[in-house]
């Protein structure tokens, strides 16, 4: 499934291009852009908060078509296409420069120049269950991950025995973390990964309750070039708000990622520290596996 928002013809007078005549005079450039974003949120909820809002897109494209010259349209077509990719929403973006007054010299309708960018950022998934058969089911958890579209996983961690925290009387979990990529928006990744629950039984009815299966969405983004997702949205709390102190988060990850470092308020804390950091009664190795993807 794919949605669009489109953008056409913003137009803007700028001072781009190698001679000198063009960044002394300048010129006017019209800018198409369109977005890739899963808008089914939106939709459901009538919420400007759960889309793009396009009248900052533009503002965007304008500042950056008035601002300081370029010598290539390629150049300022990279520049929008990376302004538009930094917004959470958006998944993808393709951008087209038209540049009808370039000193071609020759008669001409329009030079343009079209760019496509992807998302592109690491995630971090923690698997838990302790219901059924629950090494299959995590098997199968980890199948299911590696057939949404759009999601690569790139590592899958030891499995971790652990003893549960809190709710009622059950049995001890199977953990473990998958590292993967993804061009998906955050909200979307969340999204399949509540599907791939559901598809295994999940619901959600007593807190810290035994569960056919769990796929928590820990961290979005890498935190120390900053690319990472910070969100207080109730329905997507980035980075998890409480695996900085999971030992059955914090043991696997680091386990399969010795250098990860997770955002603690507006800290970076290696994953290494703050497992040692945390209670690990409870926790130890679990069976072994070799989960396909």
């Amino acid at each position: 499934m794919t949605d669009h928002i489109v953008l056409q013809g913003i137009s803007a007078r700028g001072f781009h291009g190698v001679l000198e005549v063009e960044k002394t005079d300048g010129q006017d450039f019209l800018v198409d852009v369109t977005l890739e974003v899963d808008l089914r949120r939106a939709g459901r909820s009538d919420l400007l908060a759960h889309t793009v809002n396009y009248a900052e897109v533009a503002a965007d494209i304008v500042a950056l078509i008035t601002g300081p010259s370029l010598d290539l349209i390629e150049r300022l077509a990279d520049q929008i296409a990376a302004a538009a990719l930094r917004r959470p929403l958006v998944q993808a973006v393709e951008v087209t420069v038209h540049k009808p007054q370039a000193p071609v010299g020759v008669p001409f309708r329009d030079v343009q120049v079209r760019v496509e960018r992807r998302r592109d950022e690491p995630v971090v998934i923690a698997l838990g269950a302790n219901l059924g058969s629950v090494q299959s089911t995590l098997e199968a958890a980890v199948r299911a991950l590696a057939e949404v579209d759009g999601l690569q996983i790139t590592a899958v961690s030891d499995l971790f025995e652990t003893d549960p925290v809190g709710g009622p009387d059950q049995p001890a979990y199977l953990n473990a973390v998958v590292l993967a990529r993804t061009r998906l928006a955050a909200f979307a990744l969340l999204t399949e990964l509540h599907a791939i629950e559901a598809d295994h039984g999940r619901v959600r009815e007593t807190r810290w309750g035994a569960r056919s299966l769990d796929l928590d969405l820990v961290q979005y983004g890498d935190p120390a070039s900053g690319s990472d997702v910070v969100s207080k949205d109730p329905e997507l709390m980035l980075p998890h708000p409480r695996a900085h102190e999971r030992a059955f988060v914090l043991a696997p990850w680091s386990a399969v990622d010795a250098e990860a470092a997770l955002r603690v308020g507006e800290a970076l804390v290696p994953v290494s520290e703050l497992r040692e950091r945390a209670d690990q009664d409870g926790i130890r190795p679990g069976p072994a596996w070799s989960p396909s993807w």
